[in-house]
C-alpha cells in the first residue's frame, strides 16, 4: 500500500485497515486529522514509519506486522502529545528503545512486546504520568529494573515476563504501584526473597513470579490480595492466579492462603516446599488448576480436598505424600498421574505404591493372633464393655421418652448434613 493512498484522506478521523494482509513499505504517515490509526494484523515490512509534523493520532497501532529495525525513526522523530495507545508488538524490531519517552506524555497503553530488542528499560519511561499498561514481554531486555518506573503510580498492567531481567524484585513495586491489578516477571532472573511490600497490592489479581531464581519462605501475607471482581477491558473477567512455581522456595505453605476465595489458577510446583498442605485447602472452592508437584510435601492429603468441585488440573505428584487420597465429585476423575511419586492409596490409583492398605492390617492383626493363640482377656473385656455401654446408652433412650425424641432429632440432622456435603 503506498504511502500517497494513506496520506490522500485529508478528512479522514478514523483509519482501520487491520487483518487485510496489506503488503508494502510504509515510510511516513501523515493524515492531519485522523485520531485512530490502526494497521495491525497486516504484512507490512520494512522500518516503522515516521510522523509529520502536525499528526496527532490518539490510538497508534502497527502490531501484528513484519516491521524491522529500530524505533529511533518513529519514536524520536517528533513528540506526538496526544497519543495514549501505541502498540508495536508482534513485529520483529530490535537494538536499543531509545530515551525518547518523555516526548509522549499521554500514553496510557505501551506494547511492544514479542520483538527482539536488546538493551536495558529507558529510565525514560518513568517521565509518563497516566501509563495504566506496560507490556514489553517476549524481548531479551537485560538489567535491573530502573527506580524511575515508580513513578508510574497510574499503572495498573505490568507484564515483562520471558525476557533476561535481573536484581530483586523491588519493595516499591507495593508501595508505589498500588493499583497494580497484573505483575508478570515470569520467566526472567530475579532472584532474593518475595519482598513483604508486594502485600500491600490489595488490587491484584494476576501475580506470575513463576522460573526466576527467587527463594526463601512465600509471604504469610499473601491473604491481602482481595481478588476484587474488577475488569480490565473485559479481558481478566473474575481470574485470579498465583503462579510461583519453577523457583527455590522453602518452608511450609502459609495457611493464611487459603483465605484467597476467588483464587483459580494456584501454582507452586518445582520449589523446595516442606510440610503438610494446608488443611483448609477445601476453602478455596473457586480453584480450577491446582498443582504443588515436584517439591518436599509429606503427610496426608488433606480431607477438605474433597469439597474441590471445580478442579480441572490437579497435581501432586513427586512429594512425600502418605495415606488414602479423599474422595470426592472430582478428584476420582483426574489422571492417576497427578499422583505418582508418593505413598498414596485409593482411587484413581491403580496400584498403592507404599500405602498399606486396611484389609492388609486386618490380616496381618489376624496372623498374630493366629500365631499366640487366642486373646480371651482381651474378648472378655468386649464383651463387658459392649453390654454395660449398651444398658449406659441405650437402657435410657428405651425408658426415658424425651431422651428417645431428642437422640433421633440428632440423627435426622446428621444424616441432612452429610447429604448437604455429598449430593
Amino acid at each position: 500500500m503506498p504511502d500517497s493512498f494513506v496520506r490522500s484522506f485529508h478528512n479522514l478521523y478514523y483509519l482501520n485497515m487491520s487483518r487485510n494482509h496489506i503488503q508494502g513499505r510504509l515510510t511516513l504517515l501523515g493524515v492531519p486529522s485522523v485520531e485512530v490509526v490502526d494497521l495491525s494484523f497486516n504484512d507490512f515490512h520494512g522500518k516503522l514509519p515516521s510522523l509529520t509534523y502536525d499528526m496527532f493520532p490518539t490510538i497508534l497501532d502497527l502490531s501484528s506486522n513484519y516491521f524491522v529495525g529500530s524505533l529511533d525513526n518513529l519514536l524520536c522523530s517528533n513528540g506526538v502529545s496526544a497519543t495514549r495507545v501505541l502498540n508495536l508488538g508482534n513485529n520483529h524490531l530490535s537494538g536499543v528503545i531509545p530515551e525518547c519517552w518523555d516526548e509522549w506524555p499521554s500514553l496510557e497503553f505501551i506494547s511492544v512486546q514479542n520483538n527482539n530488542f536488546s538493551c536495558e528499560i529507558p529510565r525514560t519511561l518513568g517521565s509518563i504520568p497516566y501509563l495504566q499498561l506496560l507490556n514489553m514481554g517476549g524481548n531479551k531486555i537485560t538489567g535491573r529494573l530502573p527506580s524511575s518506573l515508580l513513578n508510574l503510580t497510574k499503572l495498573e498492567i505490568l507484564q515483562l515476563s520471558r525476557n533476561e531481567l535481573t536484581g530483586s524484585i523491588p519493595t516499591w513495586f507495593g508501595t508505589k504501584l498500588s493499583l497494580l491489578k497484573i505483575l508478570n516477571l515470569r520467566a526472567n532472573n530475579f532472584d532474593g526473597n518475595i519482598p513483604h511490600e508486594l502485600c500491600y497490592l490489595i488490587h491484584l489479581q494476576i501475580l506470575d513470579l513463576a522460573h526466576n531464581n527467587l527463594f526463601g519462605n512465600i509471604p504469610r501475607c499473601f491473604n491481602n490480595f482481595s481478588g476484587r471482581q474488577d475488569t480490565y477491558d473485559t479481558i481478566l473477567g473474575l481470574v485470579m492466579l498465583l503462579d510461583l512455581s519453577s523457583n527455590n522456595f522453602s518452608g511450609h505453605i502459609p495457611n493464611e492462603i487459603t483465605t484467597l476465595k476467588m483464587l483459580k489458577f494456584f501454582n507452586l510446583s518445582r520449589n523446595q516446599l516442606t510440610g503438610r498442605i494446608p488443611e483448609r485447602i477445601g476453602d478455596m472452592k473457586a480453584l480450577e488448576s491446582f498443582d504443588l508437584s515436584v517439591n518436599k510435601l509429606s503427610g496426608a492429603l488433606p480431607m477438605s480436598l474433597s469439597r474441590l468441585n471445580s478442579l480441572s488440573s490437579f497435581n501432586v505428584s513427586y512429594n512425600n505424600l502418605t495415606g488414602k487420597i479423599p474422595i470426592g465429585t472430582q478428584i476420582q476423575t483426574l489422571d492417576e498421574s497427578s499422583f505418582f511419586g508418593n505413598k498414596l492409596c485409593g482411587a484413581p490409583l491403580t496400584q498403592a505404591d507404599g500405602c498399606v492398605r486396611v484389609e492388609e492390617r486386618a490380616n496381618i492383626t489376624q496372623d498374630q493372633k493366629e500365631d499366640g493363640g487366642e486373646d480371651w482377656g482381651f474378648i472378655v473385656s468386649v464383651v463387658l464393655g459392649f453390654v454395660t455401654g449398651f444398658w449406659i446408652i441405650l437402657g435410657p433412650l428405651i425408658v426415658i421418652t424425651s431422651w428417645r425424641i431428642a437422640y433421633f432429632r440428632i440423627l435426622i440432622k446428621v444424616r441432612n448434613m452429610v447429604f448437604y456435603w455429598y449430593a
